[in-house]
C-alpha cells in the first residue's frame, strides 16, 4: 500500500510540513511508517486526523488540549462527559479573555476619544497616559 507523502497531506489538510512535523513532535499526529527511499508515508487517515487539530484549534483549545482530548478519544473508557468539561472550561477561559478584550476597547476608545479634544499645542493625551501608566508600573 502506497501512502502519501508529506506534502501531499500538508496540502490536502491546508498546512505545511513544518506544522505536520510538529504535530508529530507533540505526539498528536502518529510518526508515519517510511518508503524504502526514506520519504514519510502518511496513511489517508492522517488527513482526516489533522483536520481535526486544526478545527480544534480554530475553536480555541491548544495543542496540549488537543492531544489530551485525542488521548480520551483512542481509549475505550472515554466518554462524551470528559470532553464536554474540557469545552467547559475552555468556554469560560475565552469568556474571561472576552472580557479581558473588552476591557481594553473602553479604554482605547476613552484614550481615542481624549485625543480628539486635545490642544493640538499640547502632546498627544494617548502618549501621555502611556508615560503615566509605565511611571506607575515602574513604581511598583
Amino acid at each position: 500500500m502506497k501512502g502519501l507523502t508529506i506534502g501531499q497531506i500538508a496540502k490536502q489538510a491546508n498546512v505545511t510540513p513544518d506544522t505536520i512535523r510538529l504535530y508529530e513532535r507533540y505526539g498528536l499526529l502518529d510518526t508515519p511508517s517510511r518508503s524504502m527511499s526514506g520519504y514519510r508515508q502518511y496513511p489517508e487517515a492522517s488527513v482526516i486526523h489533522l483536520r481535526f487539530i486544526l478545527r480544534a484549534k480554530a475553536i480555541g483549545f491548544t495543542l496540549k488540549e488537543i492531544g489530551e482530548i485525542l488521548a480520551l478519544r483512542k481509549t475505550s473508557i472515554h466518554t462524551c462527559d470528559d470532553v464536554r468539561k474540557k469545552a467547559e472550561i475552555k468556554h469560560q477561559q475565552i469568556l474571561g479573555k472576552l472580557d479581558e478584550l473588552r476591557k481594553l476597547e473602553v479604554a482605547l476608545r476613552t484614550l481615542i476619544d481624549t485625543c480628539e479634544t486635545h490642544d493640538p499645542n499640547d502632546l498627544c493625551p494617548i502618549i501621555t497616559a502611556l508615560e503615566q501608566a509605565d511611571k506607575t508600573q515602574g513604581s511598583k
